[in-house]
């Protein structure tokens, strides 16, 4: 759990300043669950340039409640969380100060999302809140109000943790908070996962992830987990103590980052070397009449194919839809090995190809349509699918044929313009399996909007 802050000051002397403004949004690496904003009045005066640089004047603090009356709510909001915020030494060392005048100990783990920017989104032009997030299109308004710049960087924060593709920020946080009951643990485990689209994790007690899976309803899966007896579950169940999860939202996009993150931190109830999800492709010749032919055979990682498929029967079942849809030849789709003309030509479903009654040229328009709308061969183009939220969308890169990365976007400005699009992208390797996973999705969800890229 995370509280993330913002707080505004009087500006002045170190260890004088006084706090005029906090925002606490209390974050469980998903959404927000509590949140706590007031004005403070500080006791003090406002140095003038702070009162340009926010607003916030005397005045305005005469009738606001004084730290001590609000430093309970803030005791409670941020119990058992991670203190993080944008320049997390100032406003931890700030509450800090506010408490010791109180004669109060408050001690809290910290993180920064300007040191985590640095690591997870290098080579930006600036790391102030600002600056930082305009450049990665994230909105920001009331900037340098702790409200305003407290919902901006929960939103860095939310962009910041689908980076972490090390996990390390979950990682540390699961071992600062070692709260294990060894009763009905696993079924405390199932109550507090939610019934989402997404990626699970299984910790043991060092924080060290043990299992990873997908799950287009978390809750289910680990229940299924939990009471399963074969010889891996009981191992697992012995030794996990925390499960974190990664809402994804798309199913598509749930499926990438577990392919991606099992290779990554290869854990160890998960096998190493995956079997692959595909042992059929669809390769293509062109005969000695100019003709393209179709052809499917074993996946041959040294052969340029088109797609794959998960297996023969699926392949086939695909082969005789593509035939239908783009009113081609069986016998120059490998459907029928017959000498003479195809079946489909004798019920005046074929124009003739296959006796050569139909020139290539005409032929061959359709068969490379169906090329073009298989193959990610040379496109740039953009996947759309659901979010994690109403108002947010998600998305794949393809570049140069390429699987880049997934991510997401709540504004159309975001993926109108290709160098925010490259910045909000979590990038993730192109390998055989991904692009597997993202043909045979496409195959069959029709509903999917591909967006493509235009080349500059």
């Amino acid at each position: 759990m995370y509280a993330i802050l913002d707080i505004e000051t009087t500006g002045g002397k170190y260890n004088e300043e006084g706090i005029t403004e906090i925002a606490v949004y209390k974050f469980d690496g998903h959404t927000v669950v509590d949140q706590f904003i007031s004005l403070v009045n500080p006791e003090r005066p406002i140095q003038p340039f702070v009162v340009n640089l926010t607003g916030i004047n005397n005045n305005m603090l005469r009738n606001a409640p004084k730290f001590y009356e609000v430093a309970k709510r803030i005791v409670e909001i941020t119990t058992d969380c991670v203190i993080v915020a944008h320049n997390a030494s100032f406003d931890y060392r700030i509450l800090r100060t506010e408490f010791s005048r109180l004669g109060f100990e408050f001690s809290r783990q910290s993180l920064c999302t300007v040191e985590l920017s640095k690591k997870l989104i290098p080579d930006q032009e600036s790391y102030s809140l600002g600056k930082l997030t305009r450049g990665l299109g994230i909105p920001i308004s009331d900037r340098h109000r702790a409200n305003g710049d407290a919902l901006a960087t929960v939103k860095l924060f939310k962009l910041l943790l689908a980076k972490d593709l090390e996990k390390k920020i979950i990682t540390e946080t699961v071992r600062t908070e070692t709260k294990r009951q060894v009763d009905s643990k696993l079924l405390g485990l199932i109550e507090m996962a939610p019934s989402v689209t997404g990626v699970y994790y299984m910790h043991r007690e060092d924080g060290k992830i043990i299992y990873i899976g997908k799950s287009k309803n978390i809750k289910k899966r680990l229940n299924q987990h939990f009471t399963n007896d074969n010889r891996k579950s009981k191992k697992i169940q012995e030794e996990v103590v925390n499960v974190t999860y990664e809402t994804t939202g798309s199913e598509l996009l749930a499926l990438l980052k577990e392919n991606e993150e099992i290779k990554r931190t290869k854990p160890k109830y998960n096998r190493a070397l995956r079997k692959t999800k595909f042992d059929q492709a669809l390769y293509q010749f062109t005969d000695e009449n100019g003709y393209i032919n179709f052809k499917v055979a074993k996946a041959d990682s040294r052969k340029k194919s088109i797609t794959t498929f998960s297996n023969r029967q699926q392949a086939k079942s695909f082969m005789h839809r593509w035939t239908e849809e783009y009113n081609l030849c069986q016998k120059l789709m490998g459907l029928d090995n017959g000498k003479s003309n195809c079946f489909n030509y004798t019920i005046k479903q074929c124009q003739g190809a296959c006796i050569l009654d139909e020139t290539s040229e005409e032929y061959n328009i359709r068969a490379q349509k169906l090329i073009f709308n298989h193959s990610f061969h040379s496109q740039d183009m953009i996947i759309v699918d659901q979010g994690r939220d109403i108002d947010e969308q998600s998305i794949i890169l393809i570049e140069e044929g390429k699987f880049k990365g997934i991510g997401y976007f709540n504004l159309n400005h975001q993926i109108n313009n290709i160098d925010i699009l490259r910045t909000i992208i979590t990038p993730m390797t192109h390998n055989r399996d991904a692009q597997h996973i993202i043909q045979s999705y496409v195959r069959t969800h029709k509903k999917l909007k591909i967006i493509p890229i235009p080349k500059v």
